[in-house]
């Protein structure tokens, strides 16, 4: 089923000019449907049997910065590593009104700003997250910068 979600923006409040757009739910990168608590708990079982650690991206639809990240982990170099080196989580923060618990529960790295990635290692520890913003202007990242966000928290604190 394709459900269309219409977003409005405003360009600017004193002239008035709005825009409003469409996206298909099937082609955002955030599931609003999705069950986050469930999916890490079965990237953690996947983790364990693939060796992998656990990376939790914390988005939402509305935001273009969640989304560039999101296509930037889709395809090419940063897609690949991210393939190789992790199981995959998209947490849907919705308007700051969704999955705060399990925001908190690995240091709240949505606190300044989205998108924001925490790393797990494969017992669905926390190894360390994003808790300054760096990935908040995603939209003006190449893959190599990205990729350099992901391996600084790659580490255990």
């Amino acid at each position: 089923m394709r459900i269309a979600i219409k977003t409005l923006l405003c360009v600017s409040l004193l002239a008035g000019m709005c825009v409003t757009t469409t996206y298909a739910t099937d082609a955002l990168p955030y599931n609003e449907q999705a069950d986050a608590h469930a999916d890490i708990q079965r990237a953690i079982a996947q983790a364990k049997s693939s060796h992998k650690n656990v990376l939790l991206v914390f988005g939402a639809n509305w935001c273009p910065d969640c989304r560039a990240l999101s296509a930037q982990m889709a395809e090419g170099s940063l897609a690949s590593q991210v393939k190789k080196r992790y199981v995959l989580v998209k947490v849907n923060v919705g308007n700051w009104d969704r999955n705060m618990d399990i925001a908190s529960e690995y240091g709240n790295p949505p606190k300044k700003g989205i998108p924001a990635v925490a790393v797990l290692d494969s017992q669905g520890r926390l190894l360390n997250a994003t808790m300054a913003g760096e990935l908040s202007a995603a939209r003006s990242m190449n893959n190599d910068s990205v990729l350099k966000v992901f391996e600084k928290i790659d580490k255990p604190q």
